[in-house]
């Protein structure tokens, strides 16, 4: 009988991938210094512009450039005030002044707290002042948000860049004179006791950080998506990044060609630890270029980046792989994504449906994942070259520990094939959520010499080794006495050639008090309609009687989090508001 504790999953492995690592005594942001002493010259950042009659420009910000900005901004933060352990929260899209602000804060010894530039003031206001940040680093386009929220913060000091900055410069030109006051990126004049980003690049230049910032200290404060409540900041340290760099790092170090050819598509927002590791954190170890794609929700966008610039990587998500899919260009065969060749899916799981036609439409090859906020970032991840098991998370990276155990006594270890709780061990689990002992003791249990992490994941292993994600232990649903798993019917659902998108959750039973119902929401595609009948009969052939939902609602969009996973708890919520 195959154990757990002999890592089966080491014998699918690609070959080629090491089974053990040796990782380095250094904080995150020496990498970065390596990388500038290595190829000081070669493109780090790509900053796209799509101009009317003039096509897809940009303009490249080198590693040294990288470098030397970020020590300029890191001896600028020391200078009005910022203790070692000081919190600085980000509040950017995916852009080079992000980039900067990330390894500044890093070098001057501060922890990062990246959030959702988008939030509304309620709860950007909340995840300011629980991080306990004195510092923001934001763009003019969130000045005024900042300053809304900043009397119910401990924040002192603003620090305000314009998305401009960094465009080509006839881009630059134009969105001067045609989009800066218009779409409210005009600031005529900070608060006293802010700055321009600019203004301390410059006044900073040349000057670097002298704080002596060690693996075992803290680098982020990673929110949670809140899929399940309120958002809980992971604490991890720079030795956990570096760990979770270099176990994404050896599986893509199995690519063929050389690695300054290879182009990320940085299009996963950076405040999520998806895209600050696997993007922003792998990209400048290996030294290769990230297309900046602020906002993934524009396919546009994201289609003639990849398209211009010939990305190869492209971590992504499911939803973003299915709007891709059915874009009408893309269906048309109008856009040219043929240098795709490796794509990450993570966050969510990836329907089958939308796996195979993404790869017929592009030719890129897509690899399912999983990871969590609380082990920064990837645990998991199909082979590149062996079996690509479908329904399947993956392998479990190098130097990982992980078990099944029982749903019941969280400490049985089950058989292999048998289903329960993901548990998992490893260099790159967090030190606990700020501020929330409570919290932080019913995820993270030390047992046998380590410290293993209660993922809240319902799983299971097959004898080779790969892990299946059945669904969330909290969105488990009992249907007539029997569980019934959201996620399994969701991809039900979503193989009917007009779903675009689906969500499906239990529900307080209307007649029956006490128990619950299963209740699906479709998004159909454009130009396609269903009736509830006929996706009743529809899972007839795919499901259980008591896995097919009785009651359906046909919807214009599902609500999700900023990195793509679907809101369950805000569709129960919709269904309560309808009664």
């Amino acid at each position: 009988m195959v154990s757990y504790a002999e890592r089966p999953w080491t014998d699918s492995y690609d070959v080629g991938l090491a089974t053990a690592l040796d990782f380095p005594d250094v904080p995150l942001h020496q990498f970065l210094k390596d990388t500038r002493n290595r190829m000081p010259h070669a493109t780090a950042l790509i900053t796209p512009a799509n101009l009317p009659l003039v096509g897809r420009i940009s303009r490249s910000f080198t590693y040294e450039e990288l470098d030397k900005a970020s020590d300029a901004l890191a001896a600028a933060l020391l200078d009005l005030g910022l203790q070692k352990s000081g919190r600085v929260a980000i509040v950017m899209p995916n852009s080079v002044a992000f980039v900067i602000s990330f390894y500044a804060i890093l070098k001057a010894g501060g922890v990062v707290a990246a959030t959702n530039p988008t939030y509304p003031a309620d709860k950007m206001a909340h995840q300011i002042n629980d991080c306990d940040a004195e510092f923001v680093l934001t763009m003019t386009l969130f000045y005024d948000l900042v300053k809304r929220v900043r009397p119910n913060t401990k924040v002192k000091t603003v620090i305000v860049a314009n998305i401009k900055e960094y465009l080509p410069g006839l881009a630059k030109f134009l969105f001067t004179i045609a989009k800066e006051k218009k779409e409210g990126h005009f600031v005529p004049e900070l608060e006293a006791e802010d700055y321009w980003f600019q203004d301390l690049l410059a006044k900073y230049d040349g000057k670097r950080s002298n704080v002596n910032v060690q693996p075992n200290d803290l680098a982020i404060f990673q929110y949670t998506g809140g899929t399940t409540g309120v958002p809980k900041a992971a604490m991890s340290k720079h030795r956990a990044l570096v760990a979770n760099m270099l176990q994404t790092e050896g599986f893509l170090d199995l690519f063929d060609g050389p690695v300054e050819d290879e182009i990320f598509l940085g299009a996963i927002p950076f405040f999520h630890v998806y895209g600050l590791v696997t993007v922003v954190s792998t990209s400048v170890y290996r030294g290769c270029k990230i297309v900046l794609t602020p906002n993934p929700r524009d396919i546009d966008d994201v289609l003639g980046n990849i398209e211009t610039f010939r990305a190869t990587l492209f971590p992504g998500v499911p939803a973003l792989y299915n709007a891709i899919n059915n874009h009408p260009r893309v269906q048309s065969g109008e856009v040219d994504l043929s240098s795709l060749r490796l794509c990450l899916s993570g966050s969510a799981p990836l329907p089958e449906s939308t796996k195979d036609e993404f790869e017929r439409l592009t030719g890129g090859s897509v690899r399912e994942g999983f990871g969590m906020s609380e082990a920064p970032t990837a645990t998991h991840v199909n082979p590149i070259y062996r079996e690509n098991r479908p329904g399947s998370i993956g392998l479990p990276l190098p130097e990982m520990d992980m078990r099944i155990v029982s749903l019941e006594d969280g400490e049985t270890i089950l058989q292999v094939g048998e289903i329960g709780e993901l548990v998992m061990a490893g260099p790159n689990v967090m030190v606990g959520y700020h501020g929330m002992l409570e919290e932080t003791q019913n995820v993270l249990r030390e047992k046998d010499g380590k410290r293993w992490l209660y993922t809240g994941d319902i799983a299971r292993m097959d004898e080779d080794g790969y892990f299946y994600i059945v669904d969330r232990k909290k969105d488990m649903a009992l249907i007539g006495g029997f569980n019934v798993y959201p996620t399994t019917v969701e991809n039900a659902i979503a193989s009917h050639a007009a779903v675009l998108e689906v969500g499906v959750a239990g529900i307080p039973h209307p007649e029956r008090p006490g128990q619950e119902a299963l209740k699906a929401w479709i998004v159909t595609k454009p130009g396609h309609s269903l009736e509830q009948e006929e996706i009743i009969t529809y899972l007839g052939e795919k499901l259980a009687p008591y896995e097919i939902p009785r009651r359906i609602a046909f919807i214009d969009e599902l609500p999700k989090t900023a990195i793509g996973k679907t809101l369950r708890r805000e569709l129960v919520a919709l269904d309560a508001k309808s009664d």
